[in-house]
């Protein structure tokens, strides 16, 4: 990893992985915090990753580790804003639109972990660095 990074933010695939313990994952989130890096998810992705399988104590342990931004209605109205400009439709790409806008409103240099890089690349264009997972 190249260049100095302010804050990281996770899709569901990055907090999903974290969850798993994936040790690739695992590598790349120990660059960021020696860089000092924010880890930074919003609270929709508690959501996306939450299921029947999902360890909720880890995912709740995890969750006290990193800044969770909300989804108010102002960040609501610019995510549609970031899908009516990429061309998206807010019916399949609602959560990416609402992640992108998380890692967009982040005090910058602002990683995006996704397994998304392209409608993420879509959606924040060259003001995030987007790292494919």
């Amino acid at each position: 990893m190249t260049g100095r990074v302010e804050t990281v933010v996770l899709d569901s695939e990055g907090l999903s992985a974290w969850i798993a313990q994936d040790r690739k994952f695992l590598a790349l989130l120990q660059v960021f915090h020696e860089m000092g890096a924010d880890l930074v998810i919003g609270a929709n992705t508690i959501v996306e990753v939450s299921h029947s399988r999902t360890n909720m104590p880890h995912l709740n342990w995890l969750l006290s580790r990193v800044k969770v931004e909300p989804v108010t209605e102002q960040a609501a109205k610019a995510a549609a804003e970031l899908l009516k400009a990429a061309g998206l439709h807010g019916h399949k790409y609602a959560i990416d639109a609402t992640v992108a806008e998380v890692a967009l409103r982040q005090p910058q240099p602002v990683a995006l972990l996704t397994s998304d890089s392209d409608d993420m690349t879509k959606l924040c264009g060259h003001r995030v660095r987007i790292v494919s997972l």
